[in-house]
């Protein structure tokens, strides 16, 4: 299967380019060229399959035309070594718990899948790869530990100053090795442009093999297609959910697009946004309008420009009304959020992190509306990754701290500061050549 450009049909590449480039030369995003379908012979048995059967099907629906079945089967069995349980709170009224990975955070089933993915398309080139990531939370503790210790790749993580959590901050700064971190001191969305600016710029091509751990990379999205698909065969037989998913820079929910394209059946996806609502504003009719990021409790979805829009509109072959058909909008503010945890903690025993609060508002919303609806929020990380946040609300020592958290604590930062100026980057880049 060839991948081509949101910007320009016309422009297709192979599995290996698109992965290993990441961006195309026209700053738009690789698509697969058709979205495959899973056949009669799949929706038959899907329910009976083990997790890493089913991923393993997905997978193979894009990618198997361009790499072994064996292999592909491999990566799949050595990245998804953990569940995704689904678990019914209220009645009809579920959360899918996404932080039971190395790292707590659903990130982990898209860097995990992609680091072993990215090994194997550059077994036999003889080059260092440099991934480039950009983080607002999670992912550039997921993709640390994914590729940490991996021969022939190399990791620079960029994070805004002040704007991830502590924990977040101590599980992408502390483990060395082939992992840089660099301290940035601007939003998330500064971290991104200056990822894209270095994956374009034509001064670094030919000396440095560049690519993106970001949800810019197709094979981010994929892997999160998965547990789409997982959480639904736990509903009732005839059951379509609505999925409700915290919304940042939409890589998620454009996975959740792409498994129902796939044959997933849904009823419905609700967009949950923090103030930084682009999406929102643009499903209740007002232009795309990115803006700068503001800071919020849910910080992981802190994207005042997010990349994945354009995948979406191609989706929908860039049609709105289209779009508002499948998807709603949904800002939540931190009052709300802060009220959500401690709701949800008093009448149903049960804790969520700020973003899965920030789903979980969404949810409530579309079930005033529609009382017969089965939601099921995405719990995008393990709440103890925010004890700033938790603890303000629920009082300190409420949140069981995992061992894998709390070792991180006596672990030193090492950062590197950087500006949020495109050539101060890509000259630290250039001496890394």
């Amino acid at each position: 299967m060839n991948f081509v450009s949101t910007n320009n049909a016309a422009h297709r590449v192979s599995l290996k380019q698109a992965v290993l480039s990441s961006l195309p030369p026209d700053n738009g995003l690789y698509m697969p060229e058709r979205i495959p379908l899973l056949g009669a012979d799949f929706w038959d048995e899907w329910r009976d399959l083990t997790f890493q059967e089913l991923g393993c099907r997905v997978a193979l629906a894009f990618f198997g035309e361009d790499m072994p079945a064996a292999a592909l089967r491999t990566i799949v069995n050595e990245a998804l070594t953990f569940d995704a349980p689904l678990v019914e709170v209220a009645a009809r009224r579920y959360v899918l718990e996404l932080f039971h990975g190395p790292t707590l955070a659903f990130k982990d089933f898209g860097a995990r899948f992609m680091a072993r993915l990215m090994s194997w398309l550059a077994r036999d080139d003889g080059k260092l790869l440099t991934v480039l990531v950009a983080t607002s939370g999670d992912t550039g503790g997921a993709v640390a530990h994914a590729f940490h210790g991996v021969a022939g790749i190399r990791v620079v993580i960029l994070y805004p100053r002040g704007k991830v959590s502590g924990l977040q901050e101590k599980q992408l700064t502390t483990l060395g090795g082939n992992i840089t971190a660099l301290e940035v001191d601007g939003t998330f969305d500064d971290c991104q442009r200056l990822v894209k600016a270095a994956l374009l710029d034509p001064g670094l091509a030919g000396r440095l093999e560049l690519t993106s751990a970001n949800s810019i990379n197709i094979s981010r999205l994929v892997p999160q297609i998965f547990y789409y698909i997982h959480s639904a065969r736990f509903l009732p037989v005839g059951t379509a959910p609505v999925f409700v998913v915290p919304s940042g820079n939409l890589g998620n929910l454009t996975a959740g697009l792409l498994a129902q394209r796939l044959g997933l059946k849904v009823d419905h996806f609700v967009a949950a946004n923090n103030r930084n609502d682009v999406l929102t504003r643009f499903l209740a009719g007002h232009p795309y309008q990115p803006r700068p990021s503001q800071a919020t409790l849910s910080n992981a979805m802190d994207v005042g420009a997010p990349s994945n829009f354009a995948r979406m509109l191609a989706l929908f072959n860039h049609d709105r009304a289209a779009m508002c058909a499948r998807v709603s909008g949904c800002a939540v503010s931190d009052e709300a959020t802060r009220a959500a945890i401690l709701a949800v903690a008093a009448s149903h025993h049960y804790q969520l992190d700020p973003h899965g609060a920030v789903g979980w508002c969404a949810a409530t919303q579309w079930h005033a509306a529609h009382p017969q609806a089965a939601t099921i929020v995405l719990e995008t990380a393990h709440p103890a990754k925010f004890p700033e946040v938790l603890d303000g609300v629920l009082g300190p020592g409420q949140v069981a701290i995992p061992e894998r958290l709390a070792c991180l604590a006596d672990k030193d930062k090492c950062a590197i500061p950087m500006a949020a100026d495109t050539a101060a980057f890509i000259a630290w880049l250039r001496q890394l050549d």
